[in-house]
Parts: C-alpha cells; sequence; structure tokens
C-alpha cells in the first residue's frame, strides 16, 4: 500500500480542513465508510471509478459542497445530478447514501455529507490502486444544486488541452494536476456516444481521427456501431480497466486514449511532457502527485465553520 502525506488547502478567510477532524465527535466515520466503499466495490469495481468521477463532479460545480448528491424536488428547479453530464452516466450515490445512513446511527448530524464523498473517493483509490492519502475533513454540506452550473463549470469530454488548462485553472489547479487527475481514466466506462465523433462522420461513414490508433478504432466501432440504436459503455482504459494506475499514460501514447480530452494531453505541446513524465514514471511516483492532487482538488471551494449544513440526508437539504 502506498501512503502519502499531503499539505492541507482551504480558502483564505474560513477554518481550514483538518486531519482528524472527527477523531473525538465521530471516530468511526472513516472505518464505515471504507467498509461501505469496498462492501461496494467487491460486488462492482466499477462502482470505484464511479464514486471518484462522483467527487470530481462534486467539487467542480459549487465547489465540494455534496451539491452533486441533491435531487431535484417536484416543481422545484432542476439540480446538479439531472444534467446530462450526470444522467445516467454517475454512479455511486447508494454507496454514500448506505454510508450516511450507518454513520448517522452512530454519530447523528455529525458527519457532512461532502466529507463522506471525499473519504469514498479516497477509499476506491486505495482499493483499486493503491493509493492511500490521509483526508482533512471539516467540509460542510451545501444547500443548493444548480442544473445550469453543471455545463458552465464540467469539462466537456471533447475540450482541447488549452480549454482543459483553461477549466482547471479556473479551480486553482495547475497544468500538472490536470493531467495527474486525468489519470482516473484508467479505470472506469464511458458511453460511446461521449467519443463517437471520433469514430464516425456527421453522414455515418468512417472517420478518418489521425490521432487515434487504427486497430484501437475499429475495436471501438465493434463495440460501437454507426446505427446501433443503444449507447453502449466501453473501459477507458483498454489495457488495465479495472485497476487504478500510469499504465493510461502509456496508451495515450500509443494513440488509445478513449475521449478527446484523453488523447489531447499526448498531442499538445502544452502537456505531452507531462504524459511523458507520467507514463516513465514509477507507479508510486504517480501515485504520489495522484494523491496530492486529489487532496487539493478535494479542498475547492468548501463550505466550514458554520456555512452551510450537516444533511441528515445526503439527497435532500435539511
Amino acid at each position: 500500500m502506498i501512503m502519502l502525506f499531503v499539505p492541507v488547502v482551504h480558502a483564505a478567510g474560513s477554518p481550514p480542513l483538518r486531519f482528524g477532524f472527527y477523531t473525538r465527535s465521530c471516530p468511526g466515520a472513516e472505518s464505515i465508510v471504507r467498509r461501505t466503499v469496498r462492501r461496494a466495490v467487491s460486488h462492482n469495481p466499477g462502482i470505484g471509478a464511479g464514486l471518484i468521477r462522483l467527487h470530481f463532479h462534486d467539487c467542480f460545480v459549487r465547489g465540494c459542497d455534496g451539491s452533486v448528491l441533491l435531487k431535484s424536488l417536484p416543481g422545484g428547479p432542476q439540480a446538479e445530478r439531472d444534467h446530462p453530464a450526470n444522467n445516467p452516466g454517475l454512479r455511486g450515490f447508494n454507496v454514500i447514501s448506505k454510508a450516511k445512513r450507518r454513520i448517522e446511527r452512530t454519530c447523528p448530524n455529525t458527519v457532512s455529507c461532502a466529507d463522506i464523498l471525499a473519504f469514498a473517493a479516497r477509499d476506491s483509490s486505495q482499493i483499486l490502486g493503491r493509493i492511500n492519502y490521509p483526508i482533512p475533513a471539516g467540509r460542510r454540506d451545501g444547500n443548493v444544486s444548480s442544473f445550469n452550473e453543471v455545463t458552465q463549470n464540467l469539462p466537456s469530454p471533447r475540450l482541447s488541452a488549452d480549454q482543459l488548462i483553461q477549466n482547471f485553472a479556473r479551480k486553482g489547479l495547475s497544468a500538472d494536476e490536470m493531467v495527474t487527475l486525468s489519470g482516473a481514466h484508467s479505470i472506469g466506462r464511458a458511453r460511446c456516444s461521449s467519443f463517437s465523433d471520433r469514430l464516425y462522420n456527421f453522414n455515418g461513414t468512417q472517420a478518418q481521427d489521425p490521432t487515434l490508433d487504427r486497430n484501437y478504432a475499429a475495436s471501438l466501432r465493434a463495440t460501437c456501431p454507426v446505427n446501433g440504436g443503444s449507447d453502449p459503455t466501453v473501459a477507458m482504459d483498454p489495457a488495465t480497466p479495472n485497476r487504478l494506475d500510469n499504465r493510461y499514460y502509456a496508451e495515450l501514447r500509443a494513440g488509445r486514449g478513449l475521449l478527446t480530452t484523453d488523447q489531447t494531453l499526448a498531442e499538445s505541446p502544452a502537456t505531452r511532457g507531462y504524459v511523458d513524465v507520467n507514463a516513465r514514471s514509477y507507479g508510486v511516483a504517480w501515485a504520489a502527485k495522484f494523491g496530492r492532487a486529489m487532496v487539493k482538488m478535494g479542498s475547492i471551494d468548501v463550505l466550514t465553520g458554520n456555512q452551510g449544513e450537516i444533511r441528515r440526508s445526503c439527497s435532500l437539504v435539511n
């Protein structure tokens, strides 16, 4: 197991996130989350990838405040989780809800859903990649979830490297950290519709994407026919689809990045060097970078102190 120690980042003027935040108020919180995640991933390894992605989608819209977990209410505005970028693709909501219910029986009104989600993403990294990093906690839950803010904040799967750099920079993350976090695409799956423009032209003829390995393109077309009717899913990393590792970067260098936002990292002069370094790194070195980047991402625009609330149910405001 790779154990990492990382600095804490927090917004100026707000109480900082702290390691061991629940040591006295709910000492079993992290263990409860870990057991819940481990049980879920043992039944379906894809849930681990889903939880990491769920944390990312939460943090990039309104900060890491658990807003992605909120359901739309009848007659009210649509919530983040109903946006096409999240529905039906995002997974792991039930895992967070189960962990929350178990924690509430032991420590009612104490542990935020935002912290549970951050713990669950870390535990998924440990289970699928043996990457274990301490998580500072103390996040509070937001009480707003906006459908429209998803489009404004989440990166599209068709952005260029320069656009990705700008998108992550708005969240305080560097180009190197963006490429490092993209390594989470070494696990999980994507729907054919998110990359079909790399396989087919608008009129249905085969596209000739010069950055896409020819044999890999042929295998993708076999799974994603132009007039298939349904929208199947494909493993993000054809080499190690259930292991969180830096093999993803070697696949990019070989032209086997699934999404436009994956392959552009290896093609753009602005990011190619980071891809090369990560591809050549020992697994431990990349894992250390990944852990640091996850902690920094998990500190984006957090609510702390008396801000927000501690939800009793992760899908509803109190």
